[in-house]
């Protein structure tokens, strides 16, 4: 039996995650639970499961991650704050799953160095995909990796057309149903874009062998194209309790955890490129990683900004990858990546995404 600690247990990763260790109790006990602020959710969680320790917030979850035993901590808070307790998890020697991408991405160098060969374990539905279809080739033979894209709610809208939209329109994804930071980012490609960093940095792919296609059906997850000609995907109806199962119990399987299709019936999946003309995120997303260093901090913590403003009504829809761009734009990088210069940049680029907002 594995025993987990999970942080972010309020939250759509969370939740779901419990979910998948109820219905298998034999092989999966809660020890530890951590949530930002909704401490009457998080109680009735630690009742439920009978949880002694518990935490709230990061620097909480840091400590609750050093002091409980545990062989997983699976890491499902949203936002760049669960950068401490990524590396605080791979600094005791649990096995990481990983739902929290911003960490992994602002974090860049530090965590690749935090973390020992099989210790860090994707829990996002693409990057799990990928981990899957790798399985049936040697890194050497990889010619490129194929992240998949929904198109979010404004597939084959114009530029002009997207200046209109409402934040009520943003949160209607079209498959998934997700927090509000992370569903706003997926109607933007700010989300595909921050998987293309995350896909280099975990499985050290070139950002050139990285293409991203959008699949409105969200069924085939992600694909990797060997050198052969063979590409290997993975497919499964979309529910994150898929890849959050294999992210608790990697490399094994849980077994019963998603329905598997019904190929008796008749079904259409399609496959169209990107317009990176109207949908420029992941093109930045693209040049911010190549720059490293401070760079995706910047990008990460301009687009929060950007996003709160967009929600309250402060900035168009178009305005937020703008002011991203805007901010990158004018960023100067430490000549060294450490937890204070990153903490630095991203203060810097709130401050700079916030006075950006103010003018628009």
């Amino acid at each position: 039996m594995r025993r987990v600690i999970l942080l972010g247990s309020t939250g759509s990763i969370g939740t779901q995650a419990l979910d998948v260790i109820r219905a298998n109790p034999e092989k999966f006990a809660v020890v530890g639970l951590s949530a930002g602020s909704n401490r009457e959710m998080l109680a009735a969680q630690a009742e439920e499961f009978g949880v002694e320790h518990t935490a709230l917030g990061a620097e909480e979850s840091c400590q609750l991650v050093r002091d409980v035993e545990a062989e997983v901590v699976l890491n499902g808070i949203t936002g760049s704050v669960g950068l401490g307790p990524t590396l605080a998890a791979l600094d005791a020697g649990r096995t990481l799953a990983l739902a929290n991408k911003e960490s992994l991405i602002v974090g860049g160098a530090l965590v690749k160095q935090a973390a020992a060969p099989g210790q860090l374990v994707p829990v996002d539905s693409e990057h799990s995909a990928i981990a899957q279809a790798l399985r049936a080739g040697r890194p050497s033979e990889v010619r490129r990796l194929v992240v998949t894209a929904s198109g979010g709610p404004f597939r084959g809208r114009t530029r002009a057309e997207l200046e209109r939209v409402t934040p009520a329109q943003a949160l209607a994804h079209p498959t998934w149903r997700m927090g509000r930071v992370v569903t706003t980012n997926s109607a933007t490609l700010v989300n595909k874009g921050l998987e293309v960093i995350e896909a280099h940095l975990l499985f050290d792919v070139d950002y050139r062998d990285i293409e991203v296609v959008v699949h409105p059906q969200s069924v085939v997850h992600s694909m990797v194209e060997f050198v052969d000609g063979s590409t290997i995907a993975q497919a499964s109806p979309p529910d994150m309790r898929l890849p959050i199962s294999l992210g608790l119990g990697w490399p094994d399987r849980v077994a019963g955890v998603g329905v598997p299709f019904d190929w008796s019936r008749a079904s259409t999946w399609t496959f169209e490129p990107l317009d990176e003309k109207t949908f420029p995120a992941v093109s930045l997303a693209r040049q911010v990683g190549t720059a490293g260093l401070t760079y995706p901090a910047v990008f990460n913590a301009a687009n929060e900004q950007a996003v709160e403003a967009f929600h309250a009504g402060r900035l168009a829809f178009p305005g937020i990858v703008e002011t991203i761009r805007r901010v990158v734009d004018a960023h100067q990088p430490p000549s060294e990546l450490t937890v204070d210069t990153l903490s630095e940049a991203e203060e810097w680029a709130r401050r700079r995404a916030d006075e950006l907002i103010s003018l628009s």
